[in-house]
This record gives C-alpha cells, sequence and structure tokens, in this order.
C-alpha cells in the first residue's frame, strides 16, 4: 500500500502540501518547546490517524531530518502495510525483550531518512505493554537516535491505549474525519486526553470533501479552539 505514501509518491499534491504546512506549523510550535515525540491519534477507527502518521513522518523526512515511525497501534497496526515492510517482529517483541536490543526490530523503508518500528505481533496485553516501565525506556533511548519520533497510536475511545502513551508525547494530534467523527465524540476525547496531561498540539480534519473545501487537510491549533 505504498501508494498510501502520498508525500513521496505525489510531492505536488494538495494533501502533500497540506500535511507540510502540518509539520512546518509543529516546527514553528517547538521553537520554546523541543517537540521530538509527537503522538497521532483519533476518537475512533477509520479516521486515518495511521496515513496521517505515515505522511507526517515522510514530510519531516522530507526536510532531511531524521525519522521514526513507531507503530503503537498493538491491536489493529498497519504501517507495515503501508511501507511494505514484516510485521513478524515489531514494537510488542521488543517489549519483551531487552530494548537496548531495538536495531535488530528497527526497519529501513527505502525512503531517505525514514525507519519504522512496526506492532509486531498481537500481544494478550496492549495496555500494559504501552504503558511499561520498558517503552518509557526504549522511547527515551530512541530519543537519542532520532530527531523527530511519530508514535502511531491506537483510538482513544473505549481502550486506555493511547492514554498511557501520553507521558511519553511532547505533543499530541487528535485525527477525525468530515460526516464520520461526531463532535460530541471528538470533545470527549479531548476531554480524556486532558484529564492524562496530553499536550493537544492540534486537530487534523482529514477526509475532507475537496468539492466542498480548498484543501483536502486542515490543521486547527488547540489554542484556537479550546
Amino acid at each position: 500500500m505504498e501508494e498510501e505514501l502520498v508525500v513521496f509518491n505525489n510531492p505536488k499534491s494538495r494533501i502533500s502540501e497540506s500535511i507540510k504546512s502540518i509539520r512546518t506549523n509543529l516546527q514553528f510550535s517547538s521553537i520554546d518547546n523541543n517537540i521530538k515525540t509527537i503522538m497521532v491519534t483519533s476518537s475512533i477507527p477509520g479516521e486515518g490517524k495511521s496515513f496521517i502518521s505515515a505522511n507526517l513522518a515522510c514530510a519531516f523526512a522530507d526536510s532531511d531530518i531524521k525519522v521514526l515511525l513507531i507503530d503503537c497501534d498493538l491491536r489493529k497496526g498497519r504501517q507495515h502495510e503501508i511501507f511494505n515492510i514484516s510485521n513478524s517482529k515489531g514494537l510488542s517483541n521488543l517489549l519483551i525483550d531487552n530494548v537496548i536490543n531495538y536495531k535488530k526490530y528497527i526497519k529501513s523503508t527505502g525512503y531517505s531518512n525514514i525507519k519504522v518500528l512496526p506492532a509486531g505481533i498481537i500481544p494478550p496485553n496492549p495496555s500494559e505493554l504501552l504503558g511499561s516501565k520498558k517503552n518509557k525506556s526504549l522511547i527515551d533511548l530512541l530519543r537519542k537516535d532520532f530527531d523527530v519520533i511519530i508514535l502511531d497510536c491506537p483510538p482513544v475511545n473505549g481502550l486506555s491505549d493511547a492514554l498511557v502513551m501520553t507521558s511519553l508525547a511532547d505533543a499530541v494530534i487528535i485525527v477525525c474525519a468530515q460526516n464520520k467523527t461526531k463532535i460530541s465524540v471528538l470533545d470527549d476525547t479531548k476531554k480524556a486526553l486532558l484529564q492524562v496531561n496530553a499536550n493537544i498540539t492540534g486537530v487534523i480534519m482529514n477526509k475532507v470533501d475537496l468539492k466542498e473545501k480548498n484543501d483536502y487537510y486542515r490543521y486547527y491549533s488547540d489554542e484556537r479552539h479550546s
């Protein structure tokens, strides 16, 4: 499914330009506060958070930044499908190993400046693994090796997986979808994240009808939409 990587495959498209604008906004917002780990989540499945995570990682890599994309959706991760890499060993496998062995699990992608740590096998205890001290130690190690780390996390509603990851993220982005995400559901997501002191940096409106809007993806600062 590498055709989903529009930033690399169609860099002049309106979609690519919009995602690059989001990257630029994040870079400007990190002037005073160093943003190195960026968590991408959504309210419910099907809003496109994995697509956004992958292309945001590509946008950072395209600006000559060393990027690692981690698939933290241990239940339904799909970054291995997007980048056409093996998922036989990934984050879940690494977290039951010694985390200093992380280089054995990180996959090259064929694209400059971007590597992927896929989700790995589906474990019986995703929340416990993601909230473990070993996961924190892993992120601390990875922060030394990469300029930017994108955390593709599960949807918030109904699961605690994403919420336990917020303490590891310098910035949190919520992806929602036009004609799919209800305002009440999005509001519940925001409240849940704020309860665990997440640094919500913005909201991305995904799957916008091109006939109705000038841009396919729109990014809203949380300060403007509080």
